[in-house]
């Protein structure tokens, strides 16, 4: 084993284990730092003797190589972390990235459905069909909590408190936090827990959206699942699990819900990454100032 893997293998267990990242991000991180060794074998670098110069280059080739902004501040942040971690093991005196900016990413417009198109997901329900009633009762949860698909597999039915309509979450970093599902379709949820999960389980589970095996289901497996139900539905949007999360967002902000309120119900831990939704309240505060200003009778 080559001095930068065991570094490598530190540092990973580093961010699950102190950092709490999650084993997603801490993969892509780590395919990060392998594409970073390769480069540093073909230049003859020394990981540890890296300096500004060096890391500039290192940029540069990123951008150089057609990898967008987006994805170029990605492996930036994961190659500022790494030599923070051997900063902090004493391994380096001095972050060669630290000072490296990464470059602007233009803010995408988060992608939402409409009212008509919600209302297309409200189809009669054939109560026997088990796995249909699981799949409905998935797109109605993630539209009524705004969950993160990550999350939304990692419910176990123990974190359902049936009295006052809410869950316990674990969200990013192993923060958890409450959510309320009081928008759920009750006579739904319920019949899916007294009669069709059961049907659907082979054996036993603690999770509430599983396969037949009792796993708990993935979440590549939840996104076919609404992808097909909205061609299903005949939604022509594309659809995934976020594009349900941002509709959550949407309507209840433009339902007068503020902003930091949002944030907070769907996990963000800064207010910076609720922005993007600012966008969806212009036509309020359009109608908001048209009826408020004191002008507002005056004739053109």
């Amino acid at each position: 084993m080559s001095n930068f893997e065991k570094y490598l293998n530190s540092f990973i267990e580093y961010l699950t284990c102190e950092l709490n990242y999650s084993t997603k991000t801490a993969t892509t991180y780590q395919r990060i730092l392998n594409a970073y060794n390769d480069f540093n074998i073909k230049n003859k670098y020394n990981f540890l003797n890296i300096d500004e110069k060096k890391a500039n280059f290192y940029k540069a080739t990123l951008i150089q190589s057609g990898k967008d902004n987006k994805t170029t501040s990605l492996h930036l942040s994961a190659l500022r972390c790494f030599y923070n971690f051997l900063v902090e093991v004493k391994a380096l005196s001095n972050n060669p990235f630290l000072n490296l900016k990464n470059p602007k990413v233009a803010k995408k417009l988060p992608n939402f459905l409409n009212e008509s198109d919600t209302k297309k997901f409200n189809l009669d329900i054939d109560y026997n069909n088990d796995l249909l009633v699981r799949n409905t009762l998935i797109i109605d949860f993630l539209y009524a909590t705004g969950l993160r698909v990550s999350e939304l597999c990692s419910i176990k039915v123990s974190d359902l408190n049936l009295s006052n309509k809410t869950l316990k979450v674990m969200g990013k970093g192993n923060k958890e936090r409450i959510v309320f599902y009081k928008a759920c379709d009750e006579k739904l949820l319920n019949r899916y827990l007294t009669n069709n999960r059961n049907n659907i389980l082979k054996t036993t589970s603690e999770y509430l959206f599983i396969s037949e095996s009792g796993k708990p289901l993935s979440t590549r497996t939840v996104e076919l699942i609404v992808k097909k139900y909205a061609q299903t539905s005949d939604v022509k949007s594309k659809v995934t699990p976020h594009t349900l999360r941002h509709t959550y967002a949407t309507g209840l902000l433009n339902n007068g819900a503020d902003i930091r309120s949002v944030g907070e119900l769907l996990g963000h831990e800064s207010l910076s990454t609720t922005q993007i939704y600012t966008h969806v309240t212009s036509e309020r505060l359009k109608k908001v100032y048209e009826m408020a200003h004191p002008r507002k009778n005056l004739k053109k």
